[in-house]
């Protein structure tokens, strides 16, 4: 079986890496938003032209990339949303309840210092993870059902 999984959220560390080095030899396809920061903001105005309003810009931008989230969380088995530490990631918490209303198998991680905030996402979520390794961790399982040695 092959495990489709969209990798959301924050998009200022590594842990995408982290994740993806850890599956290695696991049957597992990985997507997720385009992280390079700049890209993601003029993609609208790159591909559809200039506004002069700051607003616009960015609404543009965020229609092109909801293409994306959506397909990629449509199309996932597993979504994992990342809550970071620095930054507020709104889109975050969208896609975290985009991926439970449609049904779809939700891993939260976040640190400890966000556990009140985000009560509900955790709610809605199947597992609510710390690290990299405990998302791997998780996968492994429903893969193979091995446990951690």
């Amino acid at each position: 079986m092959t495990l489709n999984v969209y990798l959301s959220g924050e998009i200022h560390t590594d842990w995408r890496d982290q994740i993806v080095a850890g599956a290695k030899g696991l049957d597992v396809t990985f997507n997720a938003p385009v992280t390079d920061h700049d890209a993601s903001d003029d993609c609208g105005v790159a591909i559809m032209g200039a506004e002069p309003d700051k607003f616009w810009h960015d609404h543009k931008g965020a229609k092109l990339n909801a293409i994306r989230t959506r397909m990629g969380i449509e199309q996932a088995d597993v979504v994992v949303v990342r809550f970071g530490e620095k930054y507020k990631q709104w889109n975050a918490a969208f896609d975290a309840g985009q991926a439970a209303a449609l049904g779809k198998s939700l891993i939260v991680m976040h640190g400890p210092d966000h556990q009140h905030a985000l009560k509900e996402v955790d709610a809605a979520a199947l597992a609510v993870t710390e690290t990299p390794e405990e998302v791997v961790q998780i996968l492994r399982y429903v893969l193979t059902g091995a446990l951690p040695v």
